[in-house]
């Protein structure tokens, strides 16, 4: 038993082989990372990647884009002003047309004979007016002659009017008063004449004064009776003679009334001018109404031509020779290639600074390029309140969500060699904001 387990014993505390150190790995981590040349790649890989990753933050920081944007042009609807038979289509479906060049012709036949009645219309007239206007200058000289007398005559009544007007004026306001005042300043020396001599008569009585002095005022209250008297004589006078300057004024204005008697007259007799000149009003008007008529059927004649108004492309053609249109029918869809422009639907969350006149990139799908333009114009509202049936959020069924608005991006002028682009093509807009 104890010779076993010291034999056990013995084999526990063999000594186990030593195992041998495993060499490094050739090629390892460790070994690269001490190559310098290794260091130096990592380092400026990452230079490389830190650098590309704060340029593409700094190149995207100032670019808003969006790939809700589409091509959109003017789309100018082609259609018939008139009703009738279509004659000839003289363009195809999808062929360029220049502006003034004929697109369709409608049956003129119908107009042309509305054109010919008009103009045989407006020579009617026309003779009509003629006729009208002959006998209006022989009418008026036949008037012309009396009114003149009649008019001469009243001038010259007038102006006798006025004179005797004036003469009596003059006679019963300024001679009258003047004659007047000179009876009332003669009548004061009377009466101061008068007193001196009552004074006098007991001065002479007493000889307190000569008898030749008495004799002086005496002489004095005399010529102060005589002048007075003289002075009502010719105030009686200047009354007599305002009378008689009245009496002529009133002759004189029944002369007056008696030329404009003969003036009215006149007038009545010019009233057949008048009429003559009524009757060529109304055949003047007649003729400006057929010329008129003329233009208008002239005007309905011209739209069986139908021209191109601007350069573009036909499409949706709807005509064909043979058929009846009616007036604001459809009959093609005319596109000008040349003037469009790009519709870009931002979110509201990206517009805080964008500006009209920001440059801006247009990638086209169709042609996998990239065009430059120019911010024209932000709409003044968003795409779904612009739509058929807005949102209703006032029924309380109200979910924020973040809103579209349509921004107009103008386009560098592209060769037509280079692109064609048309309404409606899919593109993605970038706008640079700084």
């Amino acid at each position: 038993m104890d010779s076993k387990v010291a034999e056990l014993e013995r084999e526990l505390n063999r000594e186990a082989p030593a195992t041998p150190e495993t060499p490094p790995e050739k090629g390892g981590l460790a070994e690269r990372w001490a190559n310098p040349q290794f260091r130096r790649a990592v380092v400026g890989g990452a230079a490389a990647v830190a650098l590309l990753t704060v340029g593409l933050v700094i190149y995207y920081h100032n670019r808003v884009s969006t790939d809700d944007a589409q091509v959109d042009g003017h789309i100018t609807p082609m259609a018939s002003k008139i009703y009738g038979n279509v004659e000839q289509v003289v363009v195809d479906d999808n062929q360029h047309v220049n502006a003034g060049q004929v697109l369709v012709r409608i049956d003129p036949r119908d107009y042309q004979a509305r054109v010919d009645q008009a103009k045989a219309a407006l020579a009617v007239a026309e003779s009509q007016f003629q006729a009208a206007t002959v006998g209006v200058p022989l009418t008026r000289e036949t008037t012309r002659s009396g009114s003149s007398s009649a008019d001469a005559l009243l001038d010259a009544a007038q102006a006798n009017y006025d004179k005797t007007k004036f003469t009596y004026e003059k006679d019963s306001t300024a001679d009258l008063d003047f004659a007047r005042a000179n009876v009332a300043a003669r009548q004061a020396d009377y009466d101061r004449a008068q007193a001196d001599l009552e004074r006098m008569k007991p001065l002479v009585a007493k000889d307190e004064i000569s008898k030749q002095q008495y004799d002086a005022y005496l002489a004095g209250a005399r010529v102060a009776e005589s002048q007075l008297k003289a002075a009502q004589e010719k105030l009686a006078s200047a009354g007599k003679e305002a009378q008689a300057a009245r009496g002529s004024m009133e002759a004189a204005k029944a002369q007056v009334e008696h030329a404009r008697a003969m003036v009215q007259q006149a007038l009545a007799n010019q009233k057949q001018v008048n009429i003559r000149q009524a009757d060529a009003a109304s055949a003047e008007a007649a003729v400006a109404r057929a010329k008129a008529d003329l233009a208008a059927a002239e005007l309905q004649l011209s739209y069986t031509t139908i021209t191109a108004p601007i350069e573009g492309v036909v499409t949706k053609k709807s005509v064909e020779p043979g058929q009846i249109v009616q007036p604001g029918q459809g009959l093609f869809v005319l596109i000008p290639l040349r003037d469009v422009w790009v519709t870009a639907n931002f979110k509201e969350t990206q517009l805080a600074k964008v500006r009209a006149g920001q440059k801006a990139e247009v990638k086209v799908d169709m042609y996998d390029r990239t065009f430059t333009g120019h911010v024209d114009s932000i709409a003044g509202a968003t795409g779904a309140r612009l739509s058929l049936l807005p949102p209703e959020n006032a029924t309380g069924n109200f979910v924020k969500v973040v809103q579209r608005i349509p921004v107009k991006i103008v386009l560098d002028p592209v060769p037509p060699e280079k692109a064609i682009l048309r309404p409606g093509m899919n593109v993605d807009a970038t706008i640079i904001t700084k």
